[in-house]
């Protein structure tokens, strides 16, 4: 992902200076003014630049009295998944991401963005990987390499994609491999921050010690995943049942090669010839309102299916999401030389 500083011009440039920005920019030739403090004070396109020339203003004229001084823009923490979708139907391509203060954080851009997600992630990448050993004696799961680059990038650059750009990894195993390799997000656009875990603490018990979460829905994800899930349907489908956590799940079809009965005292009720029965399994994959992690206890053991079973006791909404698309779990060997078959064939998808 592209840094967004290009996208930036103060206020009191010179229109020289912003027209080599424009150029560079090619395609996503729009910049946005900012101060000092970079708060947003307007946008610039070549149109804009074009209209203050024909209203009499000349290259001595600073960058500020060219501006279109009302751009669209993105409040983290205050906008909806229907705003994204409704500037992605009208065409608008790049907006900027604006903090509390209008101070410029980030830009999206739609052309190579599919969306812009309300939502934390946090990846989980803290396990030893017992079953892939001796492999994993020296480097930790997520790590390992599937084509070009490790599992674990997979995972983030399919979040990123998405717009998902507030993100922590738990780390525990070799956890200094991970934390080089990715570093503080800057290069993929993204902001990570890492949770260390001292023992073993489940496949969520590590998200408690989160306490700034950004947003309100909290996706949890395993490193070990390759997957085609589309971020921004999950999320779609999530708010439309008003869930408060859901787990995306895997199909998974028994056929039974003979002719199953159904009886009631001895008596056969009906008979279904050869059926074939769906089941769904989990896929490591979750959604959740982050009041839903109220209930993980603090520095303690615990697993995501066990907070399932909380909020189910509770009456909460706890949905399956079926998935249609690609997913592995690489958690032995055979499923480690599966991806590196699969890998050419999907990596346009991931």
């Amino acid at each position: 992902m592209q840094h967004f500083e290009r996208h930036l011009i103060k206020q009191d440039a010179s229109l020289k200076e912003a027209l080599q920005k424009l150029n560079e920019l090619a395609a996503d030739a729009i910049l946005f003014v900012v101060d000092d403090s970079r708060r947003l004070i307007g946008s610039l396109t070549d149109g804009d630049v074009r209209r203050g020339f024909l209203a009499g203003l000349t290259f001595e004229n600073q960058v500020k009295a060219f501006i279109q001084p009302n751009p669209k823009f993105l409040q983290r923490n205050n906008y909806s998944i229907d705003k994204v979708i409704e500037y992605r139907k009208k065409n608008f391509k790049v907006l900027p991401v604006v903090d509390e203060a209008m101070c410029v954080i980030n830009v999206v851009n739609f052309r190579v963005s599919k969306s812009y997600l309300p939502v934390d992630a946090v990846i989980m990448a803290g396990g030893r990987g017992e079953r892939l050993k001796p492999m994993t004696d020296s480097v930790p799961k997520p790590m390992l390499p599937i084509g070009d680059k490790p599992i674990i990038s997979y995972n983030l650059d399919r979040l990123i994609s998405f717009g998902i750009d507030d993100i922590w990894i738990s780390v525990r195993y070799l956890k200094e491999q991970i934390q080089n390799h990715l570093g503080d997000g800057g290069e993929h656009g993204a902001r990570i921050q890492y949770i260390h875990e001292d023992d073993p603490l489940g496949t969520i018990g590590a998200v408690s010690k989160i306490k700034d979460f950004k947003h309100e829905y909290v996706l949890v994800t395993n490193s070990d995943l390759l997957t085609s899930l589309d971020y921004e349907h999950f999320f779609l489908d999530f708010i439309r049942q008003d869930a408060d956590l859901a787990v995306v799940t895997i199909p998974y079809q028994v056929s039974v090669p003979y002719a199953v009965l159904e009886t009631e005292n001895a008596n056969i009720t009906s008979f279904k010839e050869k059926p074939t029965y769906t089941y769904y399994s989990n896929g490591g994959i979750y959604l959740m309102k982050r009041s839903a992690l109220q209930l993980i206890p603090p520095n303690a053991f615990f697993n995501a299916t066990d907070l399932m079973e909380k909020l189910i006791k509770q009456g909460a909404r706890v949905i399956s999401y079926p998935l249609v698309g690609y997913w592995l779990d690489i958690g032995k060997p055979d499923d480690f030389e599966k991806a590196q078959r699969d890998i050419n064939q999907i990596k346009n998808f991931l």
